[in-house]
């Protein structure tokens, strides 16, 4: 009984001394400290935000969110951070439990939940790649405007104005990928990816898409699948396959060896980027600069006009 009672004021004075530290850290520079999930939602909150908070992503380049686990210098992040803001729709899928206990002691907010016109793929579960339909996104960014604007009134304004900024970017990126896409012979426009993370971009520009696993990497695939996906390819003369960055490119190289055995010609068309952006301090490091690469990388591979 002893030993109970001293584990439990360890663990309060912890936690005490936790959040003296953090009051102290927030009270030196005077700024909010926002911690977001993957790098898409970090790089909205910082366009949002400017130079009035610290904002950081959790998931660094390369890393699979349906895979991520927290380390403990993540969980201190976490505990850490004034606000937290994730994708939702399931996208982090291992973090859900800590994202729960964090809502009942601080603001911890999902872009994506408020969403309509999501893709349903079973029983009240939908596709969490949102970001790759960029009026969505829109739609994201403002919820998390508002949301920012609600909890920090005292930059409200700027953070509406810095949103209407972003958001009209948004509108030019939307109207140059239709533009872009719409250059790519038609009976090309298929999109092949070692998983199914494209379905809002093709619903959104108007081309057909394909994974070899399912919505999330977590999903298995089999003989079957790598067979049924080169009948495909043979059958509709595909020229290009898309490996990813945060997935594993073993799955693909299966199809373009079983291709290549039917006598097919298909070729790697690209690396893309799906679940996670590019490196820091890159222009595929931002949400824009990501979807223009792979916007640039899938036209260039499928016949469509050069830049």
């Amino acid at each position: 009984m002893k030993h109970a009672t001293l584990v439990v004021a360890l663990l309060a004075g912890l936690i005490s001394l936790m959040s003296c530290e953090r009051t102290a850290q927030r009270t030196e520079n005077g700024r909010l400290r926002i911690l977001a999930t993957t790098g898409m939602v970090a790089d909205m909150i910082q366009q949002i935000v400017g130079d009035s908070a610290t904002v950081e992503a959790l998931m660094h380049a390369g890393v699979d969110p349906h895979l991520y686990k927290a380390s403990q210098g993540d969980l201190r992040k976490i505990l850490d951070a004034d606000y937290l803001f994730y994708n939702g729709v399931h996208l982090e899928g291992k973090l859900a439990s800590i994202l729960q206990k964090q809502a009942r002691v601080k603001p911890v907010i999902a872009v994506g939940d408020s969403l309509q016109n999501l893709i349903a793929i079973g029983d009240n579960v939908y596709d969490p790649h949102i970001w790759f339909d960029v009026l969505l996104w829109k739609q994201a960014t403002a919820h998390a405007a508002v949301q920012l604007a609600t909890l920090d009134s005292v930059n409200s304004d700027y953070y509406q104005a810095n949103a209407h900024t972003y958001m009209r970017q948004l509108d030019s990126l939307d109207a140059w990928i239709h533009r872009r896409i719409g250059s790519i012979p038609p009976n090309q426009r298929i999109l092949i990816t070692a998983h199914d993370a494209f379905s809002y971009f093709g619903r959104a520009y108007g081309i057909k898409v394909r994974g070899l696993q399912g919505i999330s990497t977590l999903s298995e695939f089999g003989l079957q699948d790598v067979s049924n996906l080169v009948d495909f390819i043979v059958t509709h003369q595909i020229p290009a396959v898309f490996v990813e960055s945060s997935v594993s490119d073993r799955s693909l190289k299966a199809v373009l060896a079983g291709v290549h055995q039917r006598g097919g010609r298909v070729q790697i068309g690209g690396n893309l980027f799906s679940d996670a952006m590019g490196a820091p301090d890159t222009p595929e490091g931002t949400y824009i600069g990501m979807v223009k690469y792979n916007v640039n990388t899938i036209v260039k591979a499928l016949g469509g006009d050069t830049i």
